[in-house]
């Protein structure tokens, strides 16, 4: 028999995600309408363990939806790796009379919930992550505002590149998944696209490809790197030493990681927040919520992180074309 949930808790962790407030947003109002009350847990796991957990109505996410960030605010738990850590947090969900939690973030979130069911709190996963880079879904919370944030500011440096006849280096985030990089790198145009799933390390096929270029007439470069790769700063020095052109490295950072989220990654998080409510409040535990083949679905944390993810071959080849 499925357990009784009777309220529930939400909390955010890892790195935050535009998107994120939607999700929550989401989860009150759909768990209120379901009957279930709803207490918010700020800063992630860590202040699940110090017991920053407040009461949420339907009034506390009013106006929320457009803003980047989590009004829950989130952060990283090392110990919350720990057995003993883990069986203390459940305990505190009971103290405090939560039945269920969701999460939302990435992998190592996921890890965390599984934890907790295993200590008998039901929880639900929903994939927050600019990366895109959890397996089971083909969406996840940020990535289209993060595309967009840097995709635009990728086109302002072309023109700047343009003007003054550059090699720009231009970095965007992902930590070990190129898919940011692979996006803004067609979506911008980029003359290289270095991703770390398909990156052999030989800057010389750059160097030959800037200056083939130069003589056919171009008066820039766009080389888009991914995070996983990085090193910037210091292969735009070793470029220019070997071309003689003018090179430049920007970091584009967390700035992808901010701003309104865009339409897409607003409604697709307030889909997934009332699926995971739906689904918390039904007695499912032990699940995360993604998006596969047109359709919101749910998975077994165990399978879903399970899963592995790899960048699209012809996708990639797509980009060689392109880029000539």
């Amino acid at each position: 028999m499925a357990k009784e949930i009777k309220t529930i808790g939400v909390l955010t962790s890892g790195g935050d995600a535009p998107g994120m407030n939607a999700a929550i947003r989401a989860i009150v109002r759909k768990s209120i309408g379901n009957g279930v009350n709803v207490k918010g847990i700020k800063k992630g796991y860590q202040g699940l363990l110090n017991e920053e957990i407040i009461d949420m109505e339907k009034k506390d996410v009013s106006d929320i939806i457009q803003r980047g960030g989590t009004i829950l605010g989130t952060a990283r738990c090392l110990e919350f790796k720990e057995e003993e850590v883990q069986a203390h947090a459940a305990e505190i969900c009971r103290k405090h009379g939560i039945d269920g939690i969701i999460v939302i973030g990435g992998d190592g979130s996921y890890r965390g919930a599984q934890a907790l069911a295993r200590h008998g709190i039901n929880t639900i996963g929903i994939p927050g992550t600019i990366d895109l880079d959890i397996a089971c879904t083909e969406y996840t919370i940020g990535f289209d505002t993060a595309i967009n944030t840097a995709m635009q500011a990728i086109d302002k440096v072309r023109d700047t590149s343009s003007s003054h006849e550059r090699c720009n280096i231009i970095e965007v985030m992902g930590r070990n998944a190129g898919y940011i990089a692979l996006w803004c790198g067609v979506a911008n145009g980029a003359e290289d696209i270095l991703i770390p799933e398909k990156y052999d390390f030989n800057e010389q096929n750059i160097i030959n490809n800037i200056i083939t270029n130069r003589k056919r007439g171009k008066t820039h470069h766009i080389i888009v790197n991914a995070e996983g790769i990085g090193h910037s700063t210091s292969m735009a020095r070793r470029i220019e030493a070997a071309t003689g052109i003018e090179t430049r490295a920007t970091i584009l950072g967390y700035m992808q990681r901010g701003g309104n989220p865009t339409c897409k990654d607003r409604f697709y998080a307030s889909i997934m927040g009332s699926y995971a409510a739906d689904i918390l409040c039904e007695g499912k535990s032990n699940r995360v919520v993604g998006y596969r083949n047109g359709e919101f679905k749910d998975f077994d944390i165990e399978e879903a992180l399970n899963m592995h993810k790899e960048i699209s071959e012809y996708q990639f080849k797509v980009s060689k074309v392109l880029s000539q």
